[in-house]
């Protein structure tokens, strides 16, 4: 950008410059003639590099003033800025350069061609080396983000995509970057390759935004290289594109393309080759993390079945009242997580069961009331099963427990509670395991019909259960009546 008020000015700076390159590419150059036209044009083109500015213009600090403006109000502190001036008295060089943030200053007077060449070049190597390592903080920022929460889909994707701007930022030429996996993982986390089929994991520049690559023909120019790197099994690199071949631990086949890359050699073949093995890495950890987890919300499940199977019931009672637990839960303003937890520990709400003889839990009439009793006790007995454990899902499970056959009202048992000293979850879960036990066969009884259930927790609103998810049981019926067919029950024996 030529910010200066004397046309002639313009026509020998660009005159000087007009056959420079750098990094291959051509200067475009930007003419203000103002102090004015300065300020709107920075801020219409932030990315300028260099800026060669007058001091006087239409005042006598007006090149002063467009300083304080870039850096202050535009705060744009990547520009080179070169204070130009043919009156020094006017702007003494000390005074500026300890004052404003400047670059360099010069007398017009002093500037022939081979010094503009040399200052030009200078300002825009500071400019690409001020961009590639700001590009580099935005990278580590991203996967910094991304780990503290590592083993959620969403980080996994700005974890790669951090790493792969941090590798950018090493290359020159500031090429787009994308990433491909050829294998699709039943989770999603990774991609297919299947004849000519394959899908994007992460990418940036223009590929940040790409949602669907599923068809190799998006490709378009890169399908050569892409059979030229399948080929050769290493890098390739072809028409400014480069693209490198990686296999890891399970046999997937990775494919980093890095399109705008000055030359073969600003690539380190070493870098990328680490890069693509840590995400890959990374990938198969995420992947271990959430098998883990869903073998211990799946065993919670089983064993939430077990107990109902003892008592003649089927497993699926405990899957109904899991889903519906979890649609209360959220609309009650729960968060998604803790509607997730009570989603996964509320099959063992009737845990203490398994301490209950067979004869009173499976007795199909009247129970006695020391019979009563007894079959209570259950209530307490799941929660010291379940008390001492630290993990957030059994910890949730030991109050639904203790707690699902309180009462609004303080008329339940063990404790007594009654209104909010009742946990969440406990009043949730009461809702849920009540209206799944109406609605299905028992060993004792038949199904209720629709109407009779809705009339009875009418009746038993703000008495047995919360009168507010009451109203949310009400709102959300059509969503329940699709988990309880969702879940129907099947035949099964006893265990």
């Amino acid at each position: 950008m030529i910010v200066d008020d004397e046309p002639g000015v313009h026509d020998i700076t660009t005159l000087a410059l007009k056959s420079v390159s750098f990094s291959g590419r051509p200067l475009e150059f930007i003419h203000c003639y103002s102090g004015k036209q300065a300020c709107e044009s920075i801020i219409k083109h932030p990315d300028v590099a260099m800026m060669m500015l007058d001091v006087v213009m239409e005042t006598d600090h007006a090149g002063l003033d467009v300083v304080k403006f870039v850096r202050e109000v535009a705060n744009n502190h990547t520009v080179r800025i070169i204070l130009r001036t043919g009156q020094p008295g006017r702007a003494p060089e000390r005074e500026v350069i300890t004052a404003f943030d400047i670059n360099d200053y010069k007398d017009k007077t002093e500037l022939t061609s081979s010094k503009l060449f040399t200052l030009v070049y200078s300002c825009l190597r500071s400019y690409r080396d001020i961009v590639a390592i700001d590009a580099s903080k935005k990278g580590l920022s991203r996967v910094i983000d991304a780990s503290a929460h590592i083993f959620k889909l969403s980080a996994v994707e700005n974890f790669t995509r951090g790493v792969l701007e941090q590798l950018v930022a090493l290359v020159s030429g500031k090429p787009d970057a994308v990433l491909i996996k050829s294998k699709t993982d039943v989770d999603g986390l990774v991609v297919s390759y299947e004849k000519e089929h394959w899908n994007l994991v992460a990418g940036t520049g223009r590929f940040t935004q790409v949602a669907d690559l599923n068809q190799r023909a998006n490709f378009g120019v890169f399908n050569k290289l892409l059979d030229m790197v399948m080929q050769q099994k290493r890098f390739v690199y072809q028409d400014r594109t480069y693209a490198a071949y990686f296999e890891d631990r399970q046999g997937n086949v990775n494919v980093l393309i890095l399109d705008g890359v000055d030359s073969s050699e600003s690539v380190d073949n070493d870098i990328i080759q680490i890069f693509m093995r840590n995400v890959s890495i990374a990938y198969e950890n995420i992947k271990l993390q959430l098998d883990l987890e869903e073998t211990q919300r799946e065993i919670v499940c089983l064993l939430g079945e077990a107990v109902e199977r003892r008592s003649m019931e089927t497993g699926n009672h405990v899957r109904r009242v899991a889903a519906m637990s979890e649609l209360l839960a959220l609309a009650s303003g729960l968060s998604e997580e803790e509607s997730a937890i009570l989603r996964y520990a509320s099959p063992l709400h009737d845990l203490g069961k398994i301490a209950i003889p067979d004869s009173i839990l499976n007795k199909p009439g009247t129970h006695t009331p020391e019979e009563t009793l007894i079959m209570r006790t259950h209530a307490e007995i799941g929660y010291q099963m379940l008390a001492a454990s630290n993990r957030k899902v059994l910890k949730a499970a030991a109050v639904i427990a203790h707690e699902h056959h309180e009462r609004w009202d303080g008329k339940g048992y063990p404790q007594g509670k009654s209104g909010n000293d009742i946990h969440i979850n406990g009043r949730i879960t009461a809702i849920a395991d009540v209206f799944d036990a109406l609605a299905n066969d028992r060993c004792y009884k038949k199904a209720w019909p629709m109407d009779k259930i809705l009339d009875l927790f009418r009746q038993e609103k703000g008495k047995h259960f919360d009168p507010q998810l009451v109203d949310l049981l009400f709102e959300r019926l059509d969503e329940i009546k699709v988990i309880q067919s969702q879940y129907q029950d099947k035949i099964s024996s006893p265990i």
